[in-house]
């Protein structure tokens, strides 16, 4: 692994019960690339982002983030923002006050830095409102406004477009652009070709694994 490396999965095998998911998973994200991952829904996709994040521990191999080994330098990887599955927020409270109190947990950035990531995923104007008001397309921005709002080095992306319409899909992908421009390193899994064409510099797919 070179210096280079902001991501590094080096043989992961992660089961449940009887079941392999990650048969033998290796692959290596380089510092301000985009990487997609693709692959049919239960090949694993979700499992291994899992992984790198922290939230699982395979059975063998070793997954390095940011120079951390996961499980063993740290039990979640430094400065990573991520999406993985629906993002929750409490319904009740406004978008901005979701994120304000999410920023609490961590107390690196304040109101300036939130609303200005409102912008950015074209909630400004929405910010006021509560979740529950929103759409399933405004909810996903905001998920990428949690993501981003810390200005984490390492972005994990998992169908982070989903519910969005054409012109949300494009305006997200300008910003996962400029946040490569900027340095950021971004592991993404999407169903969409297009996405894949557009954004990523290189691409690996999970498999099914036979029973």
């Amino acid at each position: 692994m070179n210096e280079n490396t902001e991501i590094s999965v080096s043989h992961v095998w992660k089961s449940f019960g009887e079941q392999t998911v990650l048969r033998d998973v290796s692959l290596t994200v380089q510092h301000g690339e985009i990487a997609g991952l693709v692959g049919n829904n239960g090949s694993g996709k979700t499992v291994l982002m899992k992984c790198i994040c922290g939230f699982l521990r395979p059975e063998k191999g070793e997954i390095t983030v940011s120079g951390k080994r996961i499980g063993k330098d740290c039990d979640f990887p430094p400065n990573l923002g991520l999406i993985i599955e629906t993002p929750g927020f409490l319904p009740s409270m406004s978008g901005y006050r979701n994120l304000r109190t999410l920023a609490a947990l961590r107390g690196i950035i304040g109101k300036a830095e939130i609303l200005d990531t409102l912008r950015r995923v074209g909630l400004y104007d929405a910010r006021r409102k509560p979740v529950s008001k929103y759409s399933l397309g405004m909810r996903q921005r905001l998920g990428i406004a949690q993501a981003i709002m810390e200005q984490p080095d390492v972005l994990i992306l998992d169908e982070p477009f989903n519910a969005l319409d054409a012109g949300a899909v494009a305006e997200m992908r300008s910003l996962l652009l400029e946040l490569k421009s900027q340095g950021r390193t971004i592991l993404l899994a999407s169903h969409n070709a297009e996405d894949i064409r557009t954004l990523c510099d290189h691409v690996y797919e999970t498999e099914v694994q036979p029973s």
